[in-house]
């Protein structure tokens, strides 16, 4: 795995050479766009508006929009030229209570290695800071833009955890949610009940992307049928449920969800208690 930035940790005057790896990986299905008569691939052209010539790599530069039509080109010494020395730094500015942070700021992270020399430096602030409760509240510059960013310890790692400035979140007051809705004691403890009883431990290898995985099943459908037309399943359609009808909804998932569970549990057991064959 290839580091995707090098630079340094900064806090007070504690300096941790760090360089930056991706901690996720979004595996999406890839599809090109073809010309139906003979599924000859569709390649896209780089063509100016001007007069619909095709543009070759060489004779494209960075341009920025201050006015309608009017631009002002950037070249690369331009974007160097912006604090250079941010660029290089994760610069933490402020160490915060973890649960003082809504999770709603935090949104991509990556992993952060200890360089050559930073190894003590990096399990001091690692340590210290799941001792503490704390996140770094950093600032950092990745290519061409600044982030606020998250610093925080991780399975033993230190993880950079992109952010979102306050002013990038949509407010709230703009969507029409009930403020306060009325709801009866029977039902807010039928739905505590139903909460309870789907409640588990979290484990995130139960959970799967099951649309990637349905379409996959589809395409491979398709390449064994030589890319002829499958005959479509019929898909069960879900009710919305009706506000009058919301006892017995939760009465119906009630049940629905404990038998699921007993007969799990049943399920478990018989295959335990089951004997074992003989050896032949």
């Amino acid at each position: 795995m290839r580091a995707i930035w090098k630079g340094s940790i900064s806090f007070g005057l504690v300096n941790i050479p760090i360089a930056l790896y991706p901690a996720t990986m979004k595996e999406e299905l890839k599809f090109r766009l073809l010309r139906k008569s003979d599924l000859s691939p569709v390649n896209y052209k780089r063509v100016a508006e001007k007069d619909g010539k095709e543009v070759p790599w060489d004779q494209i530069v960075k341009g920025y929009e201050y006015e309608k039509g009017k631009f002002v080109v950037l070249k690369e010494e331009d974007f160097e030229r912006v604090d250079l020395e941010a660029t290089q730094t994760v610069d933490i500015q402020d160490f915060v209570h973890v649960d003082e942070i809504d999770p709603m700021f935090f949104y991509k992270p990556y992993y952060l290695e200890p360089q050559k020399g930073g190894d003590k430096a990096y399990a001091l602030l690692r340590d210290a800071l799941k001792d503490s409760k704390k996140v770094g509240i950093a600032k950092v510059v990745i290519k061409t833009r600044e982030y606020l960013a998250g610093v925080k310890p991780e399975d033993g790692a230190l993880v950079l955890e992109l952010m979102h400035f306050a002013d990038e979140l949509a407010d709230t007051e703009k969507l029409h949610v009930p403020k306060k809705a009325e709801v009866g004691k029977r039902e807010m403890n039928m739905a505590k009940s139903l909460i309870e009883s789907m409640s588990a431990k979290w484990d995130p290898k139960k959970y799967h992307d099951e649309y990637r995985e349905a379409l996959m099943e589809v395409i491979e459908e398709k390449v064994e049928a030589g890319g002829k037309e499958i005959e479509e399943k019929p898909k069960p359609k879900r009710q919305p449920t009706k506000v009058i009808d919301l006892v017995s909804v939760l009465q119906q998932s009630l049940k629905e969800t404990q038998g699921a569970r007993k007969g799990s549990t049943t399920k478990r057991r018989t295959k335990h208690m089951q004997p074992e064959k003989e050896a032949a």
